[in-house]
């Protein structure tokens, strides 16, 4: 399994959730059931090699769509942190998207994978700070039975999750941080999501957040192996021409 089948199932898994809760009655619906099947397609696209770069295009303009509607919440309550959560959420679906389409190509440059980097770094930045301003809502979906307490694993992830934006955005240690995030996002998955939706399966909030989860883990899972095919190359390269990989 790669990150990109991991972003695949759950985009999805968006579609199936949004043909069994479609958003509104009349023409409303019809548009939400054309996506729904638009982001089947798509995942389902994105889970073969062949068909991935078609697949990773339509899943991103269907992220677009849904990242555009957010801006009028933004609008409408810029102080409401949660609006600007909420976008940059979708914003770390769209970068998922592009990462899967650049990892079936052969980029002449690293510049797509930099881009990638950066973005994912700024929307890690929003994952903090939603983390701090909704502090409460933070611990009380820490596992009650998780040792030591919710408090200590609310701020023991908000800080990791600080450190992780600064390794992406100033590429220090980079891989070793997007692997960590990659793990934490997907332990964030099966501790909290997972249980949650079991325990109320008929509820729209619960499925959204869990296949939201995983598809923002997906992405992290995806660039980290970019960033690893990347780092594998540049020694390569340094071990054929002769130069030393390591210093000292």
């Amino acid at each position: 399994m790669s990150g990109r089948h991991v972003f695949g199932t759950a985009a999805l898994a968006f579609g199936l959730v949004a043909l069994v809760w479609p958003r509104a009655p009349g023409n409303g619906a019809i548009f939400g059931y054309a996506g729904a099947f638009a982001q089947i397609v798509g995942g389902l696209a994105i889970q073969f090699r062949p068909t991935a770069r078609f697949g990773a295009v339509l899943s991103g303009a269907m992220f677009l769509i849904v990242t555009g509607e957010r801006v009028p919440q933004i609008i409408a309550s810029p102080q409401i942190y949660n609006s600007w959560g909420n976008f940059f959420e979708q914003v770390c679906l769209m970068i998922g998207a592009a990462l899967a389409y650049v990892q079936t190509t052969r980029p002449k440059s690293d510049v797509p994978l930099r881009i990638g980097r950066i973005a994912l770094g700024i929307c890690v930045v929003s994952f903090t700070i939603e983390q701090a301003v909704y502090f409460g809502g933070t611990v009380t979906l820490v596992p009650k039975w998780l040792p030591p307490s919710q408090p200590f694993w609310a701020v023991a992830t908000t800080g990791a999750l600080a450190l992780a934006a600064m390794a992406l955005l100033s590429n220090r240690s980079a891989l070793l941080a997007t692997r960590l995030l990659t793990i934490m996002i997907v332990s964030f998955g099966i501790l909290v999501w997972v249980p949650m939706l079991f325990s109320d399966p008929h509820n729209h909030g619960n499925w959204s957040e869990t296949v939201e989860t995983f598809a923002i883990a997906g992405t992290a899972w995806i660039l980290a192996e970019l960033l690893g095919q990347s780092n594998a190359a540049l020694r390569s390269g340094r071990d054929e021409s002769g130069s030393r990989i390591f210093p000292g």
